[in-house]
């Protein structure tokens, strides 16, 4: 082989050797990247776990709590009128007095394991038999609870107060 067909040889060998570790380095850098990616992705995954351990207790009592305390699935019209009975009943019960009631559009999305009625009472009467009324109907043992409550003063009489509350009452449909 002649000096100039050597160097030629050198030449295209160092190119070669250039280009693979070129190649190589990407390879290994998407590689790297690849790695450190899935590697962020466990770190995530095992801190979530972590959480949710930690929290298992708590979420372990309220799921026995429910199991306990869960409804029989029921139609919609039934609790509806129990509801409504219920809640005129402790009206009556605490000295107040019924204005209006309104039965508002039940909470049944798809996919989701309870559903809710509502009904909205405008009531009348004196502060304490309101609470008294709200305390009554709160019951998170028949997951029932008053969820909107608005007080104004009576204006014809100082001593009442005028409210608007909406009463919900969740249940299992059948």
């Amino acid at each position: 082989m002649s000096p100039r067909e050597k160097k030629l040889l050198i030449f295209f060998a160092i190119g070669g050797f250039a280009v693979i570790n070129l190649l190589g380095f990407n390879f290994f850098a998407k590689l790297q990247i690849d790695i450190h990616g899935k590697h962020a992705k466990a770190v995530t995954v095992l801190k979530q776990a972590e959480m949710i351990r930690a929290s298992r207790e708590e979420v372990e009592s309220q799921m026995e709590w429910l199991a306990k305390n869960e409804p029989k699935p029921s139609e919609y019209q039934p609790v509806l009128t129990s509801l409504q009975e219920l809640a005129e009943k402790e009206v009556t019960a605490v000295g107040l007095t019924l204005k209006t009631q309104k039965i508002l559009p039940t909470e049944q999305t798809a996919g989701l394991y309870f559903h809710r009625v509502k009904v909205q009472l405008t009531l009348v009467g004196p502060e304490k038999s309101l609470y008294t009324w709200f305390d009554h109907l709160n019951s998170p043992e028949s997951l029932r609870c008053v969820t909107y409550i608005r007080m104004s003063p009576n204006k014809e009489d100082d001593s009442k107060i005028d409210c608007t509350a909406i009463v919900e009452q969740w249940f299992v449909p059948t």
